[in-house]
């Protein structure tokens, strides 16, 4: 424990201000995998840098996953532990041409960032600002996203690849690294090989606040729904003219605004989001995400959705109607109630960090979602970035170093139970 707590050098931050310049936005509309080349750019580098630790097996496949071993260094049969995060960024905000700022000890002060004034991340509306006094605030410049979510995961898990294969005094058993494309967009995991990876459990990182974990997440389903109207030249459109723009913008009127929506919800209050709108006149599509703690009240919502649909679409003869719903992922806490030991020990690294550990759910999922229902459960660990996914993201450089300690409690704390 105290070889940990005593290591004063880090160099994660510098890998962090590294790997966020560059690009690796995800595209949802893309049908290839990964969905953006790009991606892969930093996934050679990390390669390129397990190699060079000394990481012998460390790998870019033909999907774009890496992956690598950090061999055991004890004689003990220990659990082989996975650390998982992803390399992609938000379609949400531009990730192009990223500049890092280093805000050096912060005093509480509000952060005009200087591409574009009126971007201010204001200490009263951000919370976890107060925590942060004395500490490096990392954020862009203001004209794009910055990408700790989750670059910050990354530079993390490749800094306590590095400590751990130059520090042999932290015993541990085989450790598995494996980085992701397309998380944002829901792929995460679409072609992980998990006999290849050969892990027992994981851990992701790709949390928020120091000191939380999250066992529990959204269930997810995406549904898509297709109308299709009717097309008449406009100047003789009267009584002939279905139009599907309208009729989709008459449905989306009518979703609730006082609960089931994202404006409206928090905790564990799921929702119904259309987030996403297509079209002409002869036909348009909206994509619908919905969202709920409890599997089971997936159905419900659904349920609700295609009343509305339906009610709307009676009022326009001859419109007709297609609605798909789609799995998505699951709350991890079905598999992770079952393994209770996984959370025991990531509790109890957070800890030995000398911070308050935080259980948490998360509305929203992560690679260790689906990951968990894989075969390979999977809870998340704080990653220390902020208000993700906008020109406001932000991370600290003490954050990211307490990161990094907890991924080296977490594979002693096993090497320790063994």
């Amino acid at each position: 424990m105290q070889i940990i707590n005593n290591i004063t050098e880090f160099e994660v931050a510098d890998r962090f201000l590294r790997y966020v310049q560059i690009d690796t936005e995800s595209d949802p509309q893309s049908t290839s995998f990964p969905s953006t080349e790009k991606q892969k750019d930093l996934s050679r580098i990390l390669v390129a840098e397990l190699l060079e630790m000394g990481i012998k097996d460390a790998h870019l496949d033909e999907h774009g996953y890496v992956y690598a071993t950090i061999p055991s260094n004890t004689d003990k049969k220990v659990p082989v532990v996975c650390f998982c995060s992803h390399v992609d960024t938000s379609p949400d905000c531009s990730g192009s041409n990223v500049k890092p700022i280093v805000h050096k000890n912060y005093q509480g002060q509000d952060i005009v960032l200087p591409d574009d004034p009126s971007v201010v991340i204001r200490f009263n509306d951000h919370l976890d600002l107060k925590d942060q006094i004395g500490n490096d605030i990392i954020t862009a410049s203001g004209t794009t996203l910055l990408g700790a979510d989750d670059k910050a995961g990354v530079a993390e898990i490749m800094e306590a690849a590095r400590i751990l294969m130059q520090t042999p005094d932290i015993k541990h058993g085989d450790i598995k690294i494996l980085f992701t494309p397309d998380e944002e967009i829901g792929r995460g995991v679409d072609y992980v090989d998990i006999k290849k990876l050969g892990a027992d459990f994981g851990y992701t990182m790709d949390g928020e606040k120091a000191g939380t974990i999250e066992d529990e997440t959204f269930s997810a389903n995406a549904a898509q729904l297709t109308v299709h109207g009717v097309s008449v030249h406009p100047g003789f459109a009267k009584g002939k003219m279905i139009n599907a723009l309208k009729i989709v913008s008459d449905i989306i009127t009518k979703l609730p605004k006082d609960k089931l929506s994202p404006e409206t919800t928090e905790k564990k209050e799921g929702f119904i989001h259309a987030n996403d709108i297509q079209g002409q006149v002869e036909k348009a599509k909206v994509n619908f995400i919905i969202r709920d703690h409890d599997t089971t009240k997936l159905t419900e919502h659904q349920a609700t959705l295609k009343s509305i649909i339906e009610s709307v679409i009676a009022k326009y003869p001859g419109a007709k109607y297609d609605f798909q719903v789609t799995e998505q992922y699951r709350n991890m806490k079905e598999v992770l109630d079952k393994h209770p030991e996984i959370m025991e020990v990531g509790l109890e690294a957070i800890h030995r960090v000398g911070l308050i550990p935080e259980r948490r759910s998360i509305r929203g999922g992560t690679d260790g979602s689906r990951l968990s229902f894989m075969g390979l459960p999977c809870p998340n660990v704080f990653a220390g970035g902020h208000a993700f996914h906008g020109k406001m993201e932000w991370v600290s450089r003490q954050d990211m170093e307490s990161a990094v300690k907890t991924i080296l409690h977490i594979v002693n704390l096993w090497e320790e139970r063994s």
